[in-house]
This record gives structure tokens, C-alpha cells and sequence, in this order.
């Protein structure tokens, strides 16, 4: 893998983290839901990864061997193009390095699902939606787990950044020694 693809795979790895972050803040605004459109309490949600690229790692060695992203990455040679452009050098562009999701070796969000676990029951008769017998379905979310959750996708989130920063200095003293 050249020295962008890294690039690629460690901004694929930001908006998965990202995702998955705003799934953790969904799941805790709503930990005490007990009435969602759909009817009946809020669901906890869960995000699936796949590795973006697929194959294997024999399979994607050789297609970097051979050009299969050529000498720039590809989220790299978009983003550099959309800022000779006119258009601007930003990294959240929807064209930019955020989106490499095909890159051999990143990291791509498949989809967000429920929880199919039971609510849990409370008793609280006063309760608008509580049944005939007092009880109130809320959703079967523990904060703790929930938190936990949170300070690994901070932290992934984190590495990611430090890699694409240090991956910054590395091309910046390329650079530098090519003067």
C-alpha cells in the first residue's frame, strides 16, 4: 500500500467511528423512550462494520502491486482535484477524503440494526403508557454499556486522527528533503 492509501484507510475508519458514535448518543437520548412512531419503546441500535475492499490480504497486496489505486489513493486524488478545482481543500467533502469506502484494507459502515432484546418492565401506574396492570415497556439500555461503547469509538476515533497526523508529517518531510 503507498503512502496515501494509509491515508484512505485511517479517514474510512473516522466515519465509521463517527457513525458509531452518533448511534451510542442516539441510543442514550432515548434510554427512556417508552413510545417511538413505530410504537412501543425505543430499540437500542447497533452499527456493523465490514471491511471495505474485501478479499483477502493476498488479494489485496496484489491488486496494489499491480496499480489497482495507482500511485495516489483514490480518496486522496479526489480530494486534491476538488481543490484544484476552485472548489476548496476540505476534508469533510462528501467527495474527499471521507469517502473511502472502497479502499483494500479500511473500513466501511454496513448498516445500523435494533436490539431485538425484550423491554424491560417498570411499575409506575401513573404513567401515560402504562398498561392495563401499571407496568411500562422501556428500553433494555444499560448507560454503562452504552459509555463504554462511546470511550471506544472515542478512542478509535482518536488513533485514527493521530495516524493521519503523523502520516501528514511524514509526507510534509518527504517533502522537505526533496528541496
Amino acid at each position: 500500500m503507498n503512502l496515501f492509501g494509509v491515508m484512505d484507510v485511517s479517514a474510512s475508519a473516522l466515519r465509521a467511528e463517527r457513525v458509531r458514535a452518533e448511534v451510542v448518543a442516539s441510543n442514550m437520548a432515548n434510554a427512556e423512550t417508552t413510545r417511538t412512531p413505530d410504537g412501543g419503546p425505543y430499540q437500542r441500535h447497533h452499527v456493523v462494520f465490514e471491511a471495505a475492499g474485501g478479499g483477502s490480504f493476498q488479494e489485496s497486496l496484489v491488486s496494489q502491486m499491480h496499480g489497482g489505486t495507482g500511485s495516489f489513493g483514490s480518496g486522496f486524488k479526489s480530494a486534491l482535484a476538488d481543490g484544484f478545482n476552485g472548489a476548496g481543500f476540505n476534508g469533510a467533502s462528501s467527495d474527499g477524503l471521507m469517502a473511502a469506502n472502497g479502499v483494500p484494507g479500511g473500513v466501511g459502515v454496513t448498516g445500523v440494526i435494533s436490539d431485538a432484546s425484550a423491554p424491560l418492565m417498570r411499575y409506575d401506574p401513573q404513567h401515560p403508557d402504562a398498561g392495563a396492570d401499571g407496568f411500562v415497556a422501556y428500553p433494555d439500555i444499560n448507560p454503562l454499556t452504552e459509555m463504554v461503547d462511546l470511550m471506544g469509538a472515542t478512542r478509535s476515533y482518536g488513533m485514527n486522527a493521530s495516524a493521519i497526523t503523523a502520516e501528514k508529517g511524514m509526507i510534509s518531510s518527504s517533502l522537505d528533503l526533496l528541496k
